[in-house]
């Protein structure tokens, strides 16, 4: 009954996180287009009420303007009916943390620990995962501060700060758990970004507004810089969010390398849109993004796979000639079969995970090149807690080649 239950939290948990996701990226998106593009008001009126620039728009059969004001207007009350932008943020952070507490951190010795790469309790690796979220958005806070203004500076080095989060994870955790802790920790600093910085600075100049006091404009700044960084961390994140079904990225064995090819083809797609919005198509952005992804599904692309014995096999084990159905049937019930089955036997599961079944020959045929690719991967069995052998492996490769 506890698996059963922790089922259904882990999918309305992650129903909610979608849902407010959407909402944060979308109003994210929608800012980010709006500022970029503004244009100078032609009328002098505006111009004296300090409007900054407008933006006339249609949508939906009805037609809007939009002005946006640096301080405020002037000689003017601010108005009452002020939206605030800040629940979807809020909302999609702890909806991500709760799933991050159903699957990563209750579920800690199936999913956060992998003993190949590093032998942990689940209050280790708890406590570790913790630290690393909190800590990242430490740094990186500092770093924003430190080099205030130095825009394109920072911007490098917050990707090489993610790039060296990214390979440390891979060097704790399970593979798939290094990802999305890479991206619970993106999530944090856009949240954060959000309630430390962002909106605190915009109140203070609300206060100020209504106090009838100078405005001050540098919380502005601040909160451009960070509204900036948000914008360019969201396509590497919605990455990570969808990456858990594709274990061939983060079963890797350079996962941590791959995830830095995506993010930064992700970054040059976004930059794309960004300029876009300001009138310049400067299409080498999105050009160079998709041929890093196309040179990295090249560079990842399996050999067809003949020979007897995998790479990093001991190359003194027994050539494999030939793997009978019998055989892998035998492997996989033993090593699979207590999770992939009609009963699973093996504590939290109550229903075959994917609904994938490998009980029977039958069964086994039907799904034998996604056997083969999430067993070679590694990804499977999970955290190899059923302690699945390379010439396992090696056997189950070969039959599916040979299919």
């Amino acid at each position: 009954m506890e698996a059963y239950l922790l089922d259904w939290a882990n999918l309305l948990m992650r129903w909610l996180h979608v849902i407010v996701g959407i909402a944060w990226i979308g109003a994210s998106f929608y800012f980010v287009m709006l500022d970029n593009s503004i244009r100078p008001s032609k009328k002098d009126e505006d111009k004296k009420r300090g409007v900054h620039g407008e933006l006339w728009a249609v949508h939906g059969g009805g037609f809007y303007h939009s002005q946006k004001f640096l301080t405020g207007p002037k000689d003017e009350p601010l108005s009452k009916n002020l939206h605030w932008s800040y629940w979807e943020a809020y909302s999609t952070w702890l909806s991500g943390m709760g799933m991050m507490l159903i699957i990563y951190w209750i579920g800690a010795k199936s999913y956060l620990i992998d003993n190949s790469v590093m032998e942990l309790t689940s209050t280790q690796a708890i406590s570790i995962s913790i630290g690393f979220i909190a800590l990242s958005w430490i740094v990186y806070d500092q770093l924003c501060r430190y080099l205030e203004g130095r825009d394109k500076l920072l911007a490098g080095l917050v990707f090489v700060l993610i790039i060296a989060i990214d390979y440390a994870l891979f060097q704790i955790f399970s593979a798939r758990a290094a990802y999305l802790h890479v991206g619970a920790i993106m999530g944090t600093m856009m949240v954060a970004n959000v309630a430390m910085r962002i909106i605190p600075g915009q109140r203070r100049m609300v206060a100020q507004i209504r106090a009838g006091e100078p405005v001050d404009g540098r919380p502005g700044i601040i909160g451009k810089q960070r509204s900036v960084h948000n914008t360019y961390f969201t396509l590497p994140v919605l990455f990570i969010m969808i990456s858990t079904h594709y274990p061939m990225t983060f079963s890797h064995e350079k996962g941590w390398l791959v995830l830095a090819v995506i993010m930064l083809a992700g970054v040059f797609i976004r930059q794309f849109f960004v300029l876009k919005h300001q009138g310049k198509k400067v299409w080498l952005y999105p050009v160079f993004g998709v041929a890093l992804l196309v040179a990295l599904i090249i560079a990842m692309a399996p050999n067809t796979y003949k020979s007897p014995m995998p790479e990093k096999v001991d190359p003194n084990a027994p050539v494999i000639s030939a793997v009978s159905d019998a055989d892998v049937l035998a492997i996989v019930q033993t090593r699979c079969a207590m999770c992939h089955a009609a009963n699973p036997n093996y504590p939290g599961f109550y229903a075959p995970p994917k609904g994938i079944i490998l009980e029977t020959p039958e069964q086994l045929e039907q799904h034998a090149a996604l056997v083969a690719s999430t067993i070679a991967s590694k990804y499977m069995p999970l955290a190899n807690l059923s302690k699945m052998t390379d010439e396992e492996r090696a056997k189950i490769a070969f039959w599916a080649a040979e299919q």
